[in-house]
């Protein structure tokens, strides 16, 4: 069935809304978001796209509201490493904690438009060419494996490409100016360290896109699914952040989680035409992968900070002991 073109001018007219309120209303003025306004800001994400998720039950059927809940949790969880990249950006780029939310803002608004590209040319080219769907599954299984074997390695920003190319042809002031992007020296036009910043986290949010939106395409190939669960999820993305960047390094197993999941959902997408994996079970492996790796990390982290605390040294009982002694 396909979905009413005022359907699609609805929802984009209540993002435009809502991208309307975050930067002219609650971030009008710079300021550091603390990690209560993020927990706020993400449930206030998570209750819309529950709500909507209620309405596509209602309105579009059991099937359909499945497929969105499945997608949305594979969107959001998939959105998680995405954080561990921003926070590693924001902290070689030693972004001050107030500008940060301007970043991601930018970030999110690119971020939306080419996942709104990529899903609607790789629904073009699955109705088109259904064979395109096991190289969306192939790809999906290299990049899990790929992920797998490379849990623990970082970017390496300093020698990075991109950014070399940006220095090389782009002329930059050398501190930050405020939330500015540009800004203007005895009539030149010049470019902030902010520029470099938003440009990794495009850069960023593409590769991810990459891995994401055809993991969708395993669980729905409508388009209208494919895209409001993605927006949902990439809408929540700032908020998740500043909730859980002071604690990303306890999620010691995450990637590994994630990786399985790419690996499980590229899977599905390979044997589609042998066995269609049932989307409640799709939903119920993902949720286990996701929730098992981020419990086995707090359990690992909290172990180690026990252990370390106690190889620690005691002050106070190595004072006694030496006023004793005397």
């Amino acid at each position: 069935m396909e979905t009413s073109p005022w359907l699609w001018i609805g929802f984009n007219a209540f993002v435009v809304v809502l991208l309307a309120l975050d930067l002219g209303v609650f971030h009008r003025r710079p300021h550091q978001v603390s990690v209560r306004e993020a927990l706020i800001t993400s449930s206030g994400y998570v209750a819309l796209a529950l709500a909507f998720n209620a309405g596509v039950y209602w309105f579009m059927g059991a099937q359909k509201g499945l497929e969105f809940t499945t997608g949305y949790l594979i969107e959001w969880s998939l959105s998680l490493d995405n954080i561990f990249v921003i926070a590693m950006i924001f902290g070689h780029f030693a972004v001050p904690p107030a500008y940060q939310h301007r970043v991601l803002f930018w970030g999110i608004l690119g971020a939306l438009v080419m996942r709104a590209t990529l899903i609607f040319a790789g629904t073009a080219l699955i109705q088109q060419f259904h064979w395109t769907i096991y190289l969306f599954g192939a790809f999906l299984l290299f990049t899990g494996f790929k992920m797998l074997m490379a849990a623990d390695a970082e970017p390496d920003l300093a020698n990075n490409r991109l950014l070399n190319f940006v220095r090389r042809h782009v002329r930059m002031t050398d501190t930050y100016e405020g939330a500015h992007f540009f800004v203007r020296r005895n009539g030149v036009l010049l470019a902030t360290p902010m520029l470099l910043v938003l440009v990794m986290v495009e850069a960023t949010d593409l590769m991810f896109a990459l891995d994401s939106v055809p993991a969708i395409f395993a669980v729905t190939s409508d388009p209208f699914i494919v895209y409001t669960s993605n927006v949902f999820a990439i809408l929540g993305l700032r908020s998740l952040y500043f909730a859980l960047a002071g604690i990303i390094h306890r999620f010691a197993y995450l990637k590994y989680g994630l990786s399985l999941v790419l690996v499980f959902i590229g899977t599905k997408m390979v044997l589609i035409d042998v066995w269609k994996v049932p989307t409640a079970l799709a939903l119920g492996v993902t949720a286990t992968l996701i929730a098992g790796s981020v419990v086995l990390s707090l359990i690992k982290t909290r172990s180690d900070n026990q252990a370390a605390a106690s190889r620690a040294p005691q002050p106070d009982r190595i004072a006694v002991q030496e006023g004793s002694a005397d």
